[in-house]
């Protein structure tokens, strides 16, 4: 099949990629380059996607509508799984206008060009934070999402919206997934796993906020690529829903679908795991809670078991393992 893949330079844009490589599929990734984090590591991992024949890396602005378009014309996808966004929930506290840009108005612009174009499906990627100040553990599709506790939240919470609109107005399915705290080789420089690991192995101290009294549904990578793609043929239909749990929209070919672990890790255990996988003690600074940060995350994942019959199912030490071993291989510590 021919896939269009925007943020392919990204974290999970490049493990998707390579996925869909391997399984012989043509990729167009497409990436803005934005230097939120080091642009070096995004380039390292678009010059892998390169080696492959089959991949098409095109340097784009996704808020240039005639770019897009152009883009969109020459490569006529089958299907589009779009992964761009501005990330961080820290970041958008200093930055709100970023996210409204790059996660709202390029979506948009994003699903005007699709709506050109006869696609089997149309893949969005949002978050767990959608899921806000909701209570109700473990976190399920159907749940309201209706208090995001940060912009990050909100942007991804308004994309979805964009999504079930365009769903309903042109009939073209379109899947929401919310990932759950990824992790694993080539993560992001923003995210714990990596800070942590890089001041342990440079003998730093780590913040370690509400002192340590919180949990995350840490997904390993490859597990959640392996959910993306079996979730490329479960493609949505009206009102058809699939299982009880579904969330499958009664007025557009819409669902949202939750990639998760569904087993919460307590933030001191991470920081355990990496202390064993590095063999060297952490200096910890026990901070209060960051704004804008929910305590706890869970996923339900009824609902990508039922369309897929798969579930992650990778423990958090040897996901830190690999991403450890990744790590002092890349940067050479």
């Amino acid at each position: 099949m021919k896939f269009l893949v925007t943020g392919s330079a990204g974290f999970i844009g490049f493990h998707l990629c390579r996925r869909l490589l391997r399984d012989g599929h043509a990729v167009a990734g497409l990436d803005a380059m934005v230097p939120y984090y080091d642009v070096r590591l995004k380039e390292a991992r678009h010059a892998l996607l390169r080696e492959h024949a089959a991949f098409r890396p095109r340097i784009l602005d996704l808020t240039d509508a005639d770019a897009l378009r152009g883009a969109m014309e020459a490569e006529a996808p089958e299907v589009v799984l779009h992964l761009a966004a501005q990330a961080g929930v820290r970041y958008a506290l200093e930055h709100p206008e970023s996210y409204v840009r790059n996660n709202i108005v390029a979506t948009h612009t994003l699903l005007e060009a699709c709506r050109r174009h006869e696609l089997k499906h149309l893949l969005l990627a949002s978050t767990s934070s959608a899921y806000g100040a909701n209570a109700s553990m473990p976190f399920r599709e159907t749940d309201a999402a209706a208090t995001p506790l940060n912009i990050y939240a909100a942007s991804k919470l308004a994309a979805e919206q964009l999504g079930h609109s365009h769903a309903h107005l042109w009939k073209q399915p379109v899947t929401a997934f919310r990932f759950f705290t990824v992790y694993g080789p080539w993560g992001r420089p923003d995210m714990a796993p990596f800070r942590f690991t890089e001041a342990v192995l440079r003998g730093e101290p780590i913040a370690v906020h509400n002192h340590g009294r919180m949990e995350r549904d840490f997904t390993y990578v490859d597990d959640l690529v392996e959910a993306v793609v079996r979730l490329v043929g479960a493609v949505p239909e009206t009102g058809r829903p699939a299982a009880a749990c579904d969330s499958v929209s009664p007025a557009a070919p819409f669902r949202v679908v939750n990639i998760g672990n569904a087993r919460p890790v307590p933030l001191l255990d991470l920081i355990a795991e990496i202390e064993r996988a590095t063999g060297r003690e952490a200096k910890r600074e026990l901070r209060d809670m960051h704004p804008g940060e929910a305590v706890k995350t869970w996923a339900d994942t009824s609902l990508l078991e039922a369309l897929t019959g798969y579930r992650p199912r990778t423990p958090i030490g040897p996901g830190i393992d690999a991403f450890v071993a990744w790590f002092r291989r890349h940067y050479g510590i």
